[in-house]
Order: structure tokens, then sequence, then C-alpha cells
């Protein structure tokens, strides 16, 4: 007889991985889930954005508490999400040039499968401008319906909060190359010549400019390879 589930045991670590090719793999193995619902050559509408989604709430997740405690605070003494001042101080909570003010994360997504799609549509609008343009590049939220449509969000979200893709984990050269074979698999599946679509350093250097280019130096460029 199965034992119940210990709900005192801590969650699983996330998944780590040796070399790029594994990520790639990994993802990969993700993407033919999709299967039915999506064609081959659609992958990459899911995969790619979900992958820099993951990418960010794992640069987060160490200073996410912090963000939302100064947030409360600022709010509390009557200031703005928007006002400039909070921005530049969640900015200097988070430690690098993004932050998100949503309570949510992808562990804790998980933990209300039957609003995954507003609540993974609320997660996104928590990003600060910066982050939530790299994201709207991808034009993502037009999937999120159709992956709910065919019971397949939860099931993604719970696989890519699986896996640990902060740069201590996945520095940004390894990033690099991960998109570089990932958009390589996925241009195959096209069939497209090379200029008929976004080269994978095209892709990087957007969300470097993005996040990046116009804040201070010292942030860390966390997100992908320059």
């Amino acid at each position: 007889m199965a034992k119940p589930p210990n709900d005192s045991a801590p969650p699983p670590s996330p998944r780590s991985f040796a070399s790029f090719r594994e990520i790639a793999d990994f993802v990969w193995s993700i993407a033919e889930r999709l299967r039915g619902a999506y064609k081959p050559n659609e992958y990459d509408k899911v995969m790619l954005p979900m992958l820099v989604i993951r990418r960010l709430d794992c640069v987060l997740e160490p200073t996410k508490a912090k963000v939302l405690v100064r947030l409360a605070d600022l709010e509390g003494r009557g200031m703005k999400k928007d006002d400039a001042a909070v921005d530049l101080a969640l900015k200097k909570a988070a430690g690098v040039a993004f932050y998100n003010t949503s309570k949510l994360d992808f562990a804790k997504l998980l933990g209300d499968p039957n609003s995954i799609k507003s609540g993974f549509r609320n997660y996104l609008r928590g990003f600060s401008p910066t982050a939530r343009d790299i994201i709207e590049q991808f034009k993502f939220d037009e999937q999120l319906a159709r992956l709910d449509e065919h019971d397949l969000l939860f099931q993604i979200v719970g696989l890519f909060a699986n896996v640990d893709v902060h740069p201590d984990k996945v520095p940004n050269h390894v990033m690099g190359s991960v998109f570089e074979e990932l958009i390589r698999r996925f241009n195959e599946k096209k069939n497209e010549e090379a200029g008929d679509h976004y080269t994978p350093r095209e892709i990087i250097r957007l969300m470097v400019d993005l996040l990046f280019v116009q804040d201070d130096a010292r942030w860390p460029r966390t997100t992908c390879a320059s």
C-alpha cells in the first residue's frame, strides 16, 4: 500500500544540468508534449518565452520577498507602483535591473491548478516594464489561452518550475549556447533559410538591450549572453 504524501517534506530541489546541450535536450523534450495542440514548427512560440520567463524567475527568487516588503512599505507611505522613485527602490531591493511585484512565482502558480491561466497572466503583469517588454516581444500572451484550452499550461509551468537556470547554475555564455541550439532546432522544423528569422544573437542582444543597456554598469547581465 502506498504511503500518503508527507506534507511536511521539503519540495525537491530544481534540476541542474551539466551542459548547454543537456538543457536544450530537456527543453526539447518538453516541446514534444505540445504535439497535437501545436505543430512542430510552432513549438518555439511556447518554449523560447517560457525559458526566458523561467530564467527571470530564477534570478529574482532570492530577493522576491524583500521586493514585496519594500513595495508594501512604499505604498504604505502613499507612493504609487509606477512612481520613478518606487521603480528605483525596487530595482535596488531586487539587486538587478528588473523585478516582479506579483506574489506569485513558478512554485506558487502550481498551488492553484484551476486558476493557472489567470494566475500566470497576473504574474507576468507583475514584471517591471523592461522585463515585460522582453516577454511581449514573443507575443506569449496569445499562447496562454491555447495552452490552457489543451490542458497544457499547468503541465508546462510545472516542468519548467523543476529546472534551475539561475546564472549561478547556467552562466550567461551557456544560456546563449542554449538559445542558439534551440533556435537552430526550431528553424529546422520551420524549414527556413538564413535571414528569414531572428538569429540567436539578435534575440540575445534584444534581451540584453532592453534590460541592461540604460542601467548602471553595476547591474549584472543575468538574462543572457552578450
